[in-house]
């Protein structure tokens, strides 16, 4: 695998990879139980059969009457040391917002950079 990167549609991600030796690339769906995978022989083959498999999962649920899996609530329920845990209290309190909004803040520049 050499090389890495994302596609994003209606909300869902994958990652993406390509492998030299059978000269393709391929995909598969993250942040869901559900498995969604993919692959393309350009990144133009890809993409399509990615939004391709995307519209295909939605679909089958709503065929089925079951939602689809969604790759985040927006609910974190995090567990971590009380001296971490009053850290982080004192540093939202400083930046004047809330622990909440100091948090997401952090994991935005960590995740997004």
């Amino acid at each position: 695998m050499s090389m890495l990167n994302t596609l994003s549609y209606k909300g869902y991600t994958a990652r993406i990879d390509f492998d030299p030796d059978d000269n393709i690339f391929f995909g598969k769906v993250l942040g869901i139980r559900d498995q969604i995978s993919f692959h393309g022989q350009t990144p133009n083959a890809l993409r399509k059969d990615f939004e391709s498999a995307i519209d295909f999962y939605l679909k089958t649920c709503e065929e089925r009457g079951v939602d689809p899996q969604k790759p985040s609530s927006g609910k974190i329920m995090l567990r971590v040391p009380p001296e971490i845990h009053s850290a982080a209290n004192i540093a939202a309190q400083a930046s004047g917002k809330s622990l909440n909004q100091w948090a997401a803040d952090v994991l935005q520049k960590a995740a997004c950079g």
